[in-house]
């Protein structure tokens, strides 16, 4: 199958294009820049030259291809409504694309502030709706899709997919915890993350084009369904040899930059749909077991 990949060498995205490699589909990158295009050639997939803004060239990547996986992101969390407005323009063109062909499109989606409160299920629908909400409303837009001929799978994933060589949500707590020299959680520390490691979200995504998920499948990238934030303090402070303190949530922006509000929340989920309906069982290491790999 030729597959067209967004984001095809960011974190997760790497690790989803080595995985269909290795299943033998035939994979076309887009790439934002000769480095990132090099990568994908060295090794074996295609690279189309573009980036999230490139709009034509996301059109012509997936007209050409038999399924799409859409993971690129802007990532900007000082100015997320430039990162809402490219995600939705993006999900809109590729689902424009390939309204009535039927054909596969995985599009990434968050498990944050789905079920405040509770624990998030597959069953869940995001309350997101429209380009001025968080990630453009992207999620529910891909699903309307496919009613229009699009077989969608939204791949929610765990606030942290961790792994060697991760410069996301955890390497930010660390290198908070080296500049603040201690280790915070908010408040009691209670509150808790879902989490998965890199190799199992990007298993996932593969599973869902080779076993077919339907249109409209919802799928969860949780390894774990919640781990409290205070033992992630825990973890790093031990790693790193520092006091692990409480922050006050009026204080977590100052100690924690940007990531402060979202260190707050309580972001869990299961995933048991997502394992019967796939087999997808995890295999990689638990988020504590993991931390070591950020020191």
């Amino acid at each position: 199958m030729r597959v067209f990949v967004t984001g095809a060498t960011g974190w997760i995205g790497s690790a989803v294009v080595d995985q269909l490699l290795d299943a033998g589909h035939e994979v076309t990158g887009l790439a934002r820049s000769d480095a990132s295009a090099a990568a994908l050639r060295a090794k074996g997939a295609r690279a189309h030259p573009g980036d999230l803004d490139d709009l034509d060239g996301i059109r012509a990547g997936s007209a050409a291809a038999d399924a799409v996986v859409h993971l690129a992101n802007k990532h900007d969390f000082v100015h997320p409504e430039v990162s809402d407005r490219a995600e939705r323009d993006a999900v809109q063109v590729i689902g424009d694309t390939l309204e009535g062909s039927h054909r596969p499109f995985v599009v990434a989606s968050g498990l944050g502030l789905l079920s405040p409160g509770g624990v998030a299920t597959e069953a869940d629908r995001s309350p997101f709706h429209g380009p001025e909400s968080p990630r453009g409303g992207s999620e529910n837009l891909a699903l309307e899709y496919a009613d229009k001929g699009v077989n969608t799978i939204i791949a929610r994933f765990a606030p942290t997919v961790h792994g060697a060589g991760d410069h996301g949500f955890v390497a930010v707590l660390v290198a908070a915890a080296r500049s603040r020299s201690s280790s915070g959680y908010v408040g009691d520390g209670a509150n808790r993350w879902s989490a998965v490691h890199r190799t199992d979200a990007a298993r996932l995504v593969r599973l869902a084009i080779d076993k077919e998920a339907p249109a409209g499948t919802i799928l969860h990238a949780a390894a774990e369904s919640g781990v409290p934030t205070r033992a992630i303090a825990e973890g790093i402070g031990q790693g790193l040899g520092l006091p692990v303190v409480s922050v006050a949530e009026d204080d977590a922006a100052a100690h924690f930059g940007w990531l402060g509000r979202f260190f707050a929340l309580d972001m869990t989920a299961t995933a048991d749909t997502t394992r019967a309906l796939l087999g997808w069982s995890p295999t990689g290491p638990t988020l504590l077991e993991d931390l070591p790999n950020y020191f």
